[in-house]
């Protein structure tokens, strides 16, 4: 945050906000965007690994209380879910938007309508979840958006799967940064959503993310306001590394690093096709994960409590 209010105010204010969305537009017409790299045509309707092309789709947007509290408050975080992603967990408990397509396709000027719509329901902040394969949407978006006073904190809630090269796009647009890290062996990433370069990936892109926005930062209110907040949801068998993650954030990023250890695996999707997912999660396993967390030096736990994962 600003003293004008959230950062992309005065990114808009200075004209750059502009800029940024020209030129996150001009990679869709060979689309860099996120470490897949697929190269194609987006502008002409082609699609790559995350089936998206020139236009957002999305799954569904309201109030949502099954966030982090800081998040949360009393209205509600005004999730905007996107169809598709550039992750695809085999696990991903919301299977038929991710790898299915569930959704509809929004212009931007009705991406920017949703946002509004969110802000006027009293929600503290605009949370895009899996927004890593629609950033030059979201900024065009956010352009029309702010012309008709968009002015909470926007969240950045992706699989941890992002480019240093496009967060950079987002320096001075986004307030909140909410990452998963989900594994550390690149084994299991590749077996898991086919992406053997993620434990590396993930690390840059936190580190990056906390180059702009700094370390949690919550108002009296107990709301968040700005900085970073790390998901990490752990898997059975100690299948995720929780151990080596937390250590990485204690160490690299900032042992006052805010962290979310998720309890809620289930296997869902085609996870019955990774050794060792087909199980849910064991009350020991999660335990553990936490107590680990602890150890290797994670001061700022988020408190469980009931709430689904999205991805």
């Amino acid at each position: 945050m600003t003293a004008n209010g959230p950062a992309y105010i005065r990114t808009c204010e200075k004209g750059i906000l502009k800029e940024k969305a020209a030129q996150a537009g001009s990679l869709l017409e060979s689309c860099m965007l996120c470490p897949r790299k697929c190269g194609v045509d987006r502008l002409a309707g082609e699609t790559g690994f995350c089936k998206t092309g020139k236009f957002s789709r999305v799954s569904s947007y309201s109030p949502h209380f099954g966030e982090e509290a800081p998040l949360v408050g009393t209205h509600g975080s005004g999730t905007i879910f996107f169809t598709h992603c550039n992750l695809l967990c085999l696990f991903c408990q919301n299977f038929d938007i991710s790898h299915q397509g569930v959704g509809h396709e929004v212009a931007d000027d009705e991406l920017a309508a949703i946002m509004l719509t969110l802000q006027n329901q009293g929600c503290h902040n605009i949370n895009f979840v899996t927004p890593s394969h629609v950033v030059p949407q979201i900024l065009a978006a956010l352009e029309i958006a702010v012309e008709h006073g968009l002015d909470v904190p926007l969240v950045f809630n992706s699989g941890g799967y992002d480019r240093p090269t496009t967060l950079k796009l987002l320096d001075g647009v986004f307030d909140i940064y909410m990452p998963d890290f989900k594994f550390w062996e690149s084994q299991v990433a590749e077996s898991s959503c086919q992406a053997g370069d993620y434990p590396e990936v993930a690390r840059r892109a936190l580190a990056e993310m906390h180059r702009q926005v700094g370390d949690l930062q919550i108002d009296d209110a107990g709301i968040a306001r700005r900085g970073l907040l790390i998901r990490h949801l752990v898997l059975p068998g100690g299948l995720a590394g929780t151990r080596k993650i937390m250590r990485f954030i204690a160490q690299k990023i900032s042992p006052d690093s805010y962290v979310n250890v998720m309890s809620q695996y289930r296997p869902c999707g085609r996870a019955v096709e990774v050794n060792g997912l087909d199980s849910p999660l064991s009350p020991g396993d999660f335990q553990s994960a936490v107590q680990a967390a602890k150890e290797e030096g994670i001061k700022r736990l988020d408190q469980p409590h009931r709430k689904l994962v999205f991805r």
